[in-house]
């Protein structure tokens, strides 16, 4: 005959076997039974504790309610104060959910513009660009940047700034260009000396426009200023704001960057 210690023994189930049909840790059964959330209410002969049905179905609620977020705290106040309306709290936490969703929503809309933005370049329509940038773009020098520098950290960081961009942003910049252009054909026609304090001067204010795309060091100038010359599509771009403008420019700018330590004849894109 069995004794009531002996119905004990198989009346309740252990911390492993509970763990396992509640999808939760050992560790977190033993957590919860520390900090007062859900204890065991049996304890075998050996001194081991069970978990009843009713002990089972107090952590069944207790796991749905963090699946739900809700801290440990708040949880233990649902399951053990009979003060507490549970809808009331659970209305509180779906308030908070549907916040959270929210938030995450806006996040993957950004990361979205991320990826775009290191797809396409800018994230404009071919008029939008036409109307920021003027007639003479083409959409395709984009293209063709992201092809020569896709898998540079300079892309990278473009394609950060692009993503946070709009039609009034490129616009603000394409005009601050376009003033520096005028600047630059004004010296070149007044005879600005390549390495004088005014050339270098110039030199300075077109790498720092040239960072409103990504941060570019004296020795990437260089490179920037020989693709001017060598490009045929940039060449005829300054060209056209003043003959001779794109081999002036690259000069500017190899002799600043020597002013400042560098090789022009070896630089390279670092």
């Amino acid at each position: 005959m069995n004794t009531p210690a002996d119905a004990a023994e198989t009346s309740g189930m252990t911390v492993g076997q509970a763990a396992s049909r509640l999808g939760v840790t050992v560790r977190t059964l033993h957590h919860w039974d520390e900090i007062g959330l859900a204890s065991p209410s049996l304890r075998t002969h050996g001194g081991y504790r069970l978990y009843t049905a009713a002990d089972i179905a107090l952590l069944q609620r207790a796991v749905v309610y963090r699946e739900l977020g809700l801290p440990l705290d708040a949880i233990r106040e649902l399951l053990h104060a009979q003060a507490v309306d549970p809808t009331v709290a659970l209305r509180t936490q779906r308030n908070q959910v549907q916040e959270r969703i929210a938030r995450l929503n806006e996040m993957t809309e950004g990361l979205d513009r991320m990826i775009q933005a290191h797809e396409q370049g800018i994230l404009l329509t071919a008029e939008q660009q036409a109307a920021a940038f003027g007639p003479d773009w083409q959409p395709e020098w984009v293209l063709g940047a992201r092809e020569r520098w896709r898998d540079t950290p300079q892309w990278a960081e473009y394609a950060e700034r692009a993503a946070a961009r709009g039609p009034e942003d490129w616009k603000a910049i394409a005009e601050a260009n376009s003033a520096l252009e005028i600047d630059l054909g004004r010296a070149m026609q007044d005879g600005v000396v390549p390495g004088s304090p005014e050339a270098n001067r110039l030199a300075e204010q077109h790498r720092e426009a040239f960072s409103a795309y990504f941060h570019l060091t004296h020795e990437m100038q260089v490179c920037i200023g020989r693709m001017y010359r060598e490009d045929p599509g940039f060449t005829a771009h300054f060209d056209r704001v003043r003959p001779g403008l794109a081999d002036w420019l690259g000069r500017v700018i190899d002799a600043n960057a020597q002013a400042n330590g560098i090789d022009p004849g070896t630089a390279a894109w670092r």
